[in-house]
């Protein structure tokens, strides 16, 4: 399968790296990403990372706003302005910034999750949480796809 799929948790050193999931960096081969593409999640308490297909995700939407505007300014600086591209080492390994690390509040473990097209980093806790909580939504945006789909035929 292509694509980011399942989660991993690995431990972060002191220093600041953690070990890519393997069939991550595979997906990130097989995308022809070189290294690893990040930015603060603009939703949640996280990572977002991975190659060209996230990075053609932000650009298809950032197409739909008016350049020269104050929403594709703060799109921009969002999703480039507040990015870094970190380099995959030979042991398969990336360090995560100082500011990373903050904003996700990353200390002695990660959880990478798996998103089809990008993956999250997460605090593995806080991702627990939100795990709880995305599987409560995504069984009422099912239960209403099947309602509109039912009304339909």
């Amino acid at each position: 399968m292509a694509g980011f799929v399942s989660h991993y948790t690995n431990r972060l050193d002191a220093k600041g790296r953690v070990s890519v999931p393997a069939p991550f960096r595979q997906a990130l081969v097989r995308d022809g990403f070189e290294g690893l593409y990040c930015f603060p999640s603009p939703h949640h308490p996280a990572i977002d990372a991975g190659g060209n297909q996230l990075v053609a995700q932000i650009e298809k939407r950032l197409l739909g706003v008016a350049t020269l505007t104050e929403d594709h300014d703060a799109l921009s600086t969002a999703f480039y302005g507040a990015s870094e591209t970190l380099k995959i080492d030979g042991d398969g390994r990336v360090m995560l910034s100082e500011e990373q690390r903050h904003y996700a509040c990353l200390d002695n473990q990660v959880t990478f999750v798996g998103q089809g097209y990008k993956f999250q980093i997460w605090e593995p806790e806080r991702f627990k949480a939100h795990r709880a909580d995305a599987m409560k939504r995504a069984m009422d945006v099912l239960a209403q796809q099947s309602a509109k789909a039912a009304g339909a035929a």
